[in-house]
């Protein structure tokens, strides 16, 4: 039975990594997929998905008015699909995440979504949000923080370093721009990490 799943993690975590290896997998045993990926990110070129390690794909674009189910059912229409994958899936609306969920029930292929799931502000995303309420199955792709502890979230920096505490919850970045924390060091870096007091007698 087709899925909808949502493969989730902070910056940095390989998320498109994993995707072209599952993508190159199906590929390798003769079933075709369908990559697809937010318009916005294009640091890589538009319309492709590329690992921070060299490898990388082509791959359909869709923007906020794009209706990804049509892009789905249209693909299915001129040939066999195996599995859709989706990067940076954080992008997605609402409405186009119930596309895909469509898309799965409908026209009866998997659909493996990977994204970001908190911005640095540790809100999530609205595509995010809707990913968690609505995938059959959800995956954490793990990566760490300096202390060696599992990263959950992200702070956004300027070019001097400095932790940055206001702005769009969209700038597109990498390394430069964003680090991955665990929730205890996000917080002291964004100065709200609680001060302790010992209980009155």
């Amino acid at each position: 039975m087709a899925k909808l799943y949502f493969n989730y993690s902070t910056m940095n975590a390989g998320k498109s990594t994993v995707l072209l290896q599952a993508s190159h997998n199906y590929r390798e045993r003769g079933m075709d997929t369908y990559l697809m990926t937010a318009a916005l990110d294009g640091r890589s070129g538009v319309g492709r998905i590329a690992s921070r390690i060299g490898i990388g794909a082509e791959a359909d674009v869709f923007g906020a008015a794009d209706d990804v189910f049509a892009m789905i059912e249209a693909r299915l229409a001129q040939e066999k699909v195996a599995c859709v994958f989706v990067d940076e899936a954080q992008f997605l609306s609402e409405d186009q995440v119930w596309q895909l969920a469509r898309a799965v029930d409908d026209l009866k292929v998997p659909v493996l979504c990977y994204g970001l799931r908190v911005d640095f502000q540790g809100k999530l995303f609205p595509g995010s949000a809707t990913l968690l309420a609505l995938a059959d199955e959800m995956r954490e792709v793990r990566t760490i923080c300096e202390c060696g502890g599992k990263a959950t979230m992200v702070i956004r920096q300027d070019e001097n370093g400095k932790v940055l505490l206001d702005g769009d919850q969209v700038q597109i970045g990498g390394n430069e721009t964003y680090v991955s924390l665990c929730r205890k060091h996000w917080r002291e870096a964004v100065g709200d990490l609680a001060k302790t007091t010992a209980p009155s007698d």
